[in-house]
């Protein structure tokens, strides 16, 4: 049986939270070795299973997957997790890290949720909804090229953003694909990876 979650606290035993939220590869052992390295940076980390079991071995797979999931589980793991994070972490707001569709997930609970996330980081996920009442600072990373973030979605997204004067930050990796951050991705570029996660772990570190 696969495991549904993975949690790890940092070697203090204690911390600020952080949600990781993995592409549509799901838990796989790459993203619990990416949860040690932010726990490592004294954060107190949850990776929810957002494939729940499937473990695709192919891009194709993988978008077939994700079309079959059931949306409303998805919020809902999300959600519950947030506050199950919540509750085993340091008081304050928690931080948020997504890949993908992960990082679209985190995008839409920094919205519902603007009492629990503080920031936000999305690496290659986008989303097209008001986020109007929003309270996190954001962090976005984005593929040189990308065949599921056309140009217009991500001006929308940060137009969007723009319109509640909230604190975004965005960085584009050039001769990236959309998966560059992803071991699990054939398009996968460790350098760009690097710097994505001290990005990250600098931009969560003085936001929380």
């Amino acid at each position: 049986m696969r495991d549904q979650a993975y949690f790890v606290a940092p070697p203090s035993g204690q911390g600020r939270g952080l949600l990781l939220l993995s592409a549509w590869w799901g838990l796989t052992s790459q993203l619990k070795q990416r949860a040690d390295a932010f726990s490592l940076e004294g954060f107190v980390v949850l990776a929810p299973d957002l494939a729940f079991g499937v473990r695709p071995e192919t891009e194709e797979a993988a978008e077939q997957a994700l079309a079959e999931a059931d949306p409303n589980r998805l919020a809902f793991l999300v959600m519950s997790s947030a506050d199950l994070l919540a509750e085993k972490s340091e008081p304050g707001p928690i931080g948020v890290v997504g890949y993908g569709m992960g990082g679209s997930l985190g995008l839409w609970l920094s919205v519902r949720r603007p009492d629990l996330v503080g920031a936000a980081v999305s690496v290659y996920g986008s989303q097209v909804i008001d986020f109007a009442g929003a309270n996190a600072a954001y962090q976005i990373h984005y593929a040189e090229r990308d065949r599921y973030i056309s140009p217009d979605e991500a001006t929308f997204m940060e137009a969007t953003m723009g319109l509640e004067d909230l604190d975004v930050t965005v960085h584009t990796y050039p001769g990236t694909e959309h998966g560059f951050a992803d071991p699990e991705s054939p398009t996968y570029d460790p350098d760009a990876a690097a710097l994505v996660f001290s990005r990250a772990t600098s931009f969560l570190k003085e936001r929380l």
